[in-house]
């Protein structure tokens, strides 16, 4: 029996190795996954193991030796083994597993019990799995205390399913870890045999007992559908079909027919051309089949879709105006809406009004008034369809009598201030032209009085435009002649006219006074000059009163 211990690199490539060949073989099972996966299964088989590590063993009867202390072994491989595992499956591919393994030799025996995920691929013939597992690896050496260390296992393998609650497990390969504790039986002199690390390789094979999981697949069935169910000559129809309880997995044929149009089909939906096609009801069948399935793999399915012929409704129209009523060279919009019931294209034309001048293009139009009687013009337009069928109407712009032209200030008269002594003196003459002023204003009790003062160039006094102006607005607002005109009605201004007088204009009630170049007079700082000043004051009595608005 060799006395060397066991080198890693061995077991570790072999390992890969298979967990290499257990992923390609996954990749290449590209076939349907079972619908309906046991819910538990449980492996009771056969387990062969090569522990790969080295130990202290304890003395060797059938040898007859019998050391003073344990001996550095390597452990053989032990042929005499049994494995169970239990799973339980929380979907199609993942599971929980509880494994406990054991094999027996004369050197000693190791056991097992882990737990962990398991991964599992199924296909129709095989099933590929693989589990990362933890918990206790028990190991005793013949002759020395037993050792329950940490341990894992890392691995998977094939199953063949025989029926749906046997299958048989052909293969299992796994990786077994275990890490022990002899201190208690080897010195500190020998650190790895104190606490040596198994790295083995278990092989398995046995029955594997399934339970639960749904009921068999139901039989294959589909389903068709149209959208619209119902569509004019010339417009499209989809159909839809769907599969249910076929193999998610295998690529299913679709045959597509159809008792009216042209049907043009690809997977699970095909689109009608009904351009052509007689006004009627049709049917659309869908064919699917599974191509891998020889009985029961193949499922058919209609649906109703009706194509109607097109109606031969002609158009509506309706026209407006914008504005409706105008003054004579006024131009107006006119708007028509035109619309089909059928949907078909339209268009408006044929413009004529009873007044005026109309220009129009599609379905707006432009009516020129210029010199149009006042009164109603009415302005008709005809919508046509593609088919030939039209519909006219009409609609009406009213012009408006002209409206009289706006109040306007005008001049009514004016009056001339020859007196060169006093330049601003409204004389008898100025005053038989105020008087008939007074009387206009009497009459026209909402019209206004705009009295504008002058000056000549050669005149130098200061504001005598504005004295003459005043003095005007005095004689007819109160003064000696007491005429009675409110004085809110009369606004004084400067003008220039460049003469010696004072224009009179009436403003009647809603036109405003636009004469350019006047000026409003501040009638705070001018005031009327009476004609008869008071007399001066006598010497001693103060100062001298000074002349009214003299220069």
């Amino acid at each position: 029996m060799s006395l060397c211990r066991s080198k890693r690199s061995p077991v570790v490539s072999k390992l890969l190795f298979l967990s290499l060949a257990l992923v390609l073989m996954s990749s290449t099972a590209l076939r349907a996954q079972e619908q309906n996966p046991p819910k538990a299964d449980v492996f009771l088989g056969y387990q062969w193991l090569n522990p790969g590590g080295t130990v202290p063993v304890g003395g060797f009867p059938h040898l007859q030796v019998t050391p003073p202390s344990p001996v550095r072994t390597k452990l053989p491989s032990m042929p005499i083994g049994y494995g169970v595992t239990g799973t339980y499956n929380f979907s199609p591919h993942w599971g929980l597993s509880v494994d406990v393994g054991g094999n027996f030799h004369d050197v000693g025996a190791e056991s097992t019990i882990s737990v962990g995920p398991r991964f599992i691929w199924r296909s129709e013939g095989v099933n590929f799995f693989a589990h990362t597992l933890a918990g206790l690896n028990r190991l005793a050496p013949r002759g020395v205390n037993r050792s329950n260390g940490l341990g894992a296992v890392l691995g998977g393998g094939i199953d063949l399913p025989i029926i749906r609650a046997l299958s048989i497990r052909l293969i299992e390969a796994d990786y077994v870890l275990g890490r022990h504790n002899f201190a208690d039986v080897v010195g500190p002199q020998d650190p790895q045999l104190r606490h040596p690390v198994l790295e083995g390789v278990r092989l398995r094979g046995g029955l594997v007992f399934n339970f639960g999981g749904a009921a068999p697949s139901a039989p294959v069935a589909a389903s068709c559908s149209v959208k619209p169910s119902e569509v004019m000559v010339g417009e499209p129809v989809t159909a839809t079909v769907n599969a249910t309880n076929f193999n998610p997995k295998h690529t299913l044929t679709y045959n597509w027919s159809s008792t009216g149009g042209k049907i043009e089909g690809k997977d699970t939906t095909a689109t009608i051309d009904t351009n052509g096609v007689a006004g009627g009801s049709y049917t659309v069948t869908a064919r699917v089949s599974d191509p891998k399935v020889k009985k029961g793999g193949e499922a058919s399915c209609t649906a109703n879709f009706t194509v109607k012929e097109p109606p031969k409704n002609p158009p509506t129209m309706s026209c407006t105006a914008n504005p409706a009523t105008v003054q004579a060279g006024t131009p107006a919009t006119i708007t028509c809406e035109c619309k089909s019931a059928d949907n078909v294209e339209v268009n408006v034309s044929n413009w004529t009004a009873s007044g005026g001048t109309i220009s129009g293009s599609g379905n707006t139009a432009t009516l020129n008034t210029n010199g149009a009687p006042a009164g109603p013009i009415t302005i008709n337009a005809t919508c046509t369809d593609t088919r030939g069928l039209n519909t006219p109407a009409s609609s009406t712009v009213t012009i408006e009598v002209p409206p009289p032209p706006p109040p306007q200030a005008s001049k009514l008269s004016s009056c001339d201030f020859p007196n060169e002594k006093k330049p601003w003196r409204v004389d008898n003459t100025c005053k038989a032209v105020l008087d008939d002023v007074a009387q206009r204003l009497q009459h026209d009790p909402d019209s206004k009085l705009v009295i504008v003062g002058n000056q000549d160039p050669a005149e130098k006094r200061k504001n005598l435009a504005a004295e003459r102006a005043v003095d005007s607005k005095a004689y007819l607002s109160g003064g000696e002649a007491k005429q009675g005109i409110d004085a809110s009605r009369i606004e004084v201004r400067t003008g220039n006219g460049g003469t010696k007088t004072a224009d009179y204009w009436v403003v009647p009630a809603g036109a405003t006074f636009t004469q350019e170049g006047t000026q409003p007079v501040d009638e705070n700082q001018v005031k009327p000059i009476p004609d008869h000043p008071p007399a001066p004051a006598k010497k001693g009595a103060g100062k001298k009163a000074a002349k009214p608005n003299a220069q």
